[in-house]
């Protein structure tokens, strides 16, 4: 029998809700024992795919198999090999972190002593230890979230579903669950991971979808979506804000791209295709009189990426699409 490659193929999936078209035809292919990211803002349609490959949803069009085992006709057999976890805690906070974590153990079939030495073992690899007999309802958010994720993994799954895992979360308790995904993945679980911070996707994903208004309009490893918009982005800043629409000028005359002008009055950047290209527009700004106080030459980031792509940033993005929430809610 042939080994399975991938721990989740998705073909055209399709989810509306009334006239709202909140998945609108995503293929995603998630290779085994890796973190997949997908990458957009709220309302893109990340919770929805999620969701369906979850067996929560059913799809209106389409089809996604998840170790094999088609997600509709086989639902069953994916909930086998799956665990979630959501936006916002999913524990009893009037239970420790103790109670909590034994109680699922019960429930997935481990006898009492069992349960206790897989709670034991978790609360003190998520570094709850100390907090293991106290009410949930007095853990940090950052302690929640490290507790809602131990509570997926009672029993190992094969694919676990992480929807926006750091949301809300410190910049401190954020780092703590990457350690925990880099973890688990590490064990052998393959990990699909929405989120709405480039960071987060930048730092974990092997690979990532870019959804927006319900598409896929990108994929592949951070380094490829960087390349695919640019080798490189020049930024330059001026030392007089007054000569910046002159050297707009120059720079888009020298190197045949558009010039963007950044909210600081005094920078500009654009998209260059080769160093030595970049040297001499510094030089001819310079030529034309214009003091250049610093400039840097760097490869995208994954905010520039996602404005390329999208024609606005992550964060703009996420303001004004509120499509998925409305339909679901």
């Amino acid at each position: 029998m042939e080994q399975q490659t991938y721990a989740i193929e998705a073909e055209g999936l399709v989810k509306t809700f009334g006239e709202t078209r909140a998945v609108d035809g995503a293929d995603l292919t998630v290779p085994k024992g890796t973190v997949y990211g997908v990458l957009g803002p709220n309302g893109a349609g990340k919770t929805t795919t999620i969701r369906m490959l979850a067996t929560l949803l059913q799809p209106s069009a389409g089809r996604a198999r998840v170790f094999g085992h088609d997600i509709v006709e086989e639902a069953d057999q994916v909930r086998a090999r799956i665990s979630m976890t959501g936006q916002f805690a999913s524990v009893d906070k009037d239970l420790s972190g103790m109670e909590n974590l034994v109680m699922l153990g019960r429930l997935m079939g481990y006898t009492k002593p069992e349960a206790k030495k897989r709670a034991k073992e978790l609360l003190y690899a998520f570094g709850l230890g100390e907090a293991a007999k106290k009410q949930v309802k007095t853990y940090s958010g950052g302690m929640q979230r490290r507790l809602d994720i131990a509570a997926s993994i009672v029993v190992t799954p094969d694919v676990l579903f992480l929807d926006e895992p750091t949301t809300g979360l410190d910049p401190r308790s954020r780092n703590q669950v990457w350690d925990i995904v880099r973890m688990l993945v590490d064990a052998g679980t393959t990990v699909l991971l929405t989120t709405q911070y480039l960071e987060e996707a930048d730092q974990l994903a092997d690979r990532i979808a870019v959804i927006d208004q319900g598409k896929v309009i990108a994929e592949g490893t951070s380094g490829e979506l960087k390349s695919s918009v640019g080798s490189g982005k020049l930024h330059v800043r001026l030392f007089h804000p007054e000569t910046r629409e002159l050297a707009k000028q120059v720079l888009g005359r020298k190197l045949g791209t558009v010039v963007e002008l950044a909210s600081d009055p005094s920078a500009l950047s654009t998209w260059v295709n080769d160093v030595n290209r970049a040297a001499h527009a510094i030089g001819e700004l310079e030529r034309e009189g214009i003091a250049v106080s610093d400039f840097s030459l760097g490869q995208p980031s994954l905010d520039e990426v996602f404005l390329t792509l999208t024609g606005r940033t992550a964060e703009a993005a996420e303001t004004t699409e509120n499509e998925e929430t409305e339909a679901q809610g």
